[in-house]
C-alpha cells in the first residue's frame, strides 16, 4: 500500500499537479478577504494632519537704519609695521653669447581652448534606512523543499578490492632485457697534432672539369636621336572641347528693398523702469566711536617664569679623550713608495694585432661559366601521360527494376506506444486519497487481488 503524486506516477514527464497557494495560506474552504498587513496595521479614523510650523515666505522690510560696521572694523586695532630687512642678491653677470630659446614645443603647439570635462557620474546618494526589516520574502513563500525522497543506486557493488600483498611477478621487460656493457664508440675525428709538411691540394672537380668558353660579342642598339616636332602643342582638354558656354540671365534677388524710416524727433531714452521707479531716501550709515587706547602706566616687566625659577650650577668643561695631534712641519716631498709598488711594478702591456690566416687557395682569374652540375648532368626525358582509370559518365541502363527496399521495414520489429497513466482522469491501478495544501494529488495503489485454489 504506497500512496504516490501524480507527479510521480507520471512517465512522460509533461503531466504535473495544479500547484495552488503556499502552505501558508492553506485552503480550508472559507474565504478571507483580509491580508496579513491588514491584520497587523489596522486603518485609523479620518485625522487631520498636523499644521506646519515652518515660517511663510514672506519679505519683512526692515525699517530700521542699517549699520555698515563689522566686527573685524569694530575689533580690528592698528600696529606698527616694522619693515624686514631684504636680502640683497649678489649682482648677475649675464653669459656670453646668444640663447635659442625657440623649442619643438613651441613651434608645433597650437593653443586650444579647452573647457572643463561634465561628470557624467550621478551623485551617490545614500539612503540609510532605521529599524530591522522582519520580513518574509516571496521566494520563502512560493519556493519550499519538498520532501523528495532519495532514489536508489542501481549501479552494483564494487565487489573488486586491492592486494595488500606486493606484487612479485617481474615484467616482459625485465623477462626479455639482457643487460649488456656499454662500449665507446671508436671516434673517426683526426688527431689535432698530426701537422703535414706537404702543400695543401686544393684542386677540386669543377676547377678540373671546367673549360672556359669565348663569350659571342654582344649587340648594341643605336640609340634614337630625339626629333622635335613642327606642329603646335593642342592643349585641348575633354572639358574644354566638349563645354559649350550658353548665354544666360542673371539670378534675380529675392531680398526686400531697404526702405529706412528716418525721423528727425529725439529719442526718448525713458524705460518701465525708469518710469515706475521710485527713489527711496537712505539715511547715512551710523558710524561707530572707538575708545581711544590708553596705554597702562609704569614699565614692563618681561620676566618669565624660566628667568625667575632657573639656578645656575658651577659645571666644569668636559675634557676630550682623544689625544691631541702634533703636526710636524717638514718641508721635503712625501714619499709615496709602498711595499706594493716596489715589489709589483706596471708592466708594459701592447695590444694585440689581430690573427689572420694567410689564403692557401688562390683566387680564380678569368670568367665564370654560369653551368652548374644539375645542368651539366641533366638528361630530359620524354614524359608517359599515366592512364585514367576514373569510369567514363555514361548513365547506366538496365531493364531490371531498381530494389528500393530498406533493412528497417524486413528486420523492424514493431513497438508498441505506451500511454502514460497520468493522463487518465483517475490514472488505472490507483485510488484517489487527498489533496495537499500545496496542491498535490496523491493517489493509494491497489494491492493485486490473488484468487485461491
Amino acid at each position: 500500500m504506497s500512496i504516490r503524486c501524480l507527479c510521480e506516477i507520471c512517465t512522460c514527464g509533461r503531466h504535473h499537479c495544479p500547484h495552488g497557494t503556499t502552505r501558508i495560506y492553506k485552503t480550508s474552504g472559507v474565504s478571507h478577504p483580509t491580508t496579513e498587513y491588514l491584520e497587523k496595521y489596522p486603518m485609523y479614523g479620518n485625522v487631520l494632519p498636523r499644521q506646519s510650523l515652518k515660517p511663510k515666505q514672506e519679505l519683512q522690510a526692515c525699517h530700521a537704519r542699517m549699520e555698515g560696521v563689522t566686527t573685524f572694523k569694530s575689533d580690528y586695532r592698528p600696529y606698527e609695521i616694522v619693515k624686514q630687512p631684504r636680502h640683497v642678491p649678489e649682482e648677475y653677470t649675464p653669459k656670453q653669447g646668444e640663447i635659442d630659446l625657440g623649442t619643438t614645443y613651441k613651434w608645433d603647439f597650437n593653443s586650444y581652448k579647452v573647457q572643463p570635462v561634465a561628470i557624467v557620474r550621478p551623485l551617490e546618494r545614500q539612503q540609510v534606512k532605521k529599524g530591522k526589516l522582519d520580513t518574509v520574502p516571496t521566494y520563502k513563500d512560493d519556493y519550499r523543499a519538498w520532501d523528495i525522497q532519495k532514489n536508489e543506486l542501481c549501479k552494483p557493488e564494487q565487489s573488486y578490492h586491492p592486494p595488500t600483498v606486493k606484487f612479485g611477478n617481474s615484467t616482459t621487460f625485465q623477462d626479455d632485457y639482457v643487460p649488456q656493457e656499454i662500449k665507446p664508440r671508436q671516434s673517426f675525428k683526426p688527431s689535432s697534432n698530426v701537422k703535414s709538411s706537404a702543400p695543401f691540394h686544393g684542386d677540386t672537380s669543377h676547377r678540373l672539369d671546367y673549360i672556359p668558353h669565348q663569350l659571342e660579342v654582344k649587340f648594341a642598339r643605336p640609340k634614337e636621336v630625339y626629333k622635335p616636332t613642327n606642329q603646335p602643342f593642342e592643349d585641348l582638354t575633354t572639358h574644354r572641347y566638349d563645354f559649350q558656354r550658353l548665354m544666360g540671365e542673371t539670378a534675380k534677388i529675392c531680398r526686400p528693398a531697404d526702405t529706412r524710416v528716418t525721423q528727425n524727433a529725439q529719442f526718448e531714452g525713458s524705460t518701465e523702469f525708469r518710469a515706475s521707479f521710485r527713489p527711496w531716501e537712505i539715511p547715512p550709515p551710523k558710524v561707530k566711536k572707538v575708545q581711544e587706547y590708553i596705554p597702562p602706566a609704569g614699565a614692563m616687566q618681561s620676566h618669565s617664569t624660566s628667568h625667575l625659577d632657573y639656578i645656575p650650577h658651577l659645571a666644569e668643561r668636559v675634557v676630550p679623550i682623544r689625544p691631541a695631534s702634533h703636526r710636524r712641519n717638514n718641508h721635503f716631498p712625501f714619499q709615496g713608495k709602498s711595499t706594493m709598488k716596489e715589489d709589483f711594478p706596471a708592466w708594459e702591456s701592447c695590444r694585440q694585432g689581430l690573427i689572420k690566416n694567410q689564403q692557401q687557395i688562390p683566387n680564380p682569374s678569368g670568367k665564370f661559366d654560369g653551368l652548374s652540375t644539375f645542368r651539366s648532368h641533366y638528361v630530359p626525358h620524354e614524359s608517359i601521360p599515366t592512364e585514367s582509370c576514373k569510369p567514363f559518365n555514361v548513365p547506366f541502363k538496365s531493364s531490371i527494376p531498381f530494389g528500393d527496399g530498406t533493412m528497417y521495414p524486413i528486420e523492424g520489429a514493431p513497438q508498441k506506444q505506451e500511454i502514460c497513466p497520468a493522463s487518465y482522469p483517475s490514472p488505472p491501478g490507483y485510488i484517489f486519497e487527498n489533496t495537499d495544501s500545496r496542491g498535490h494529488k496523491f493517489f493509494r495503489k491497489i494491492a493485486p487481488t490473488v484468487e485461491a485454489f
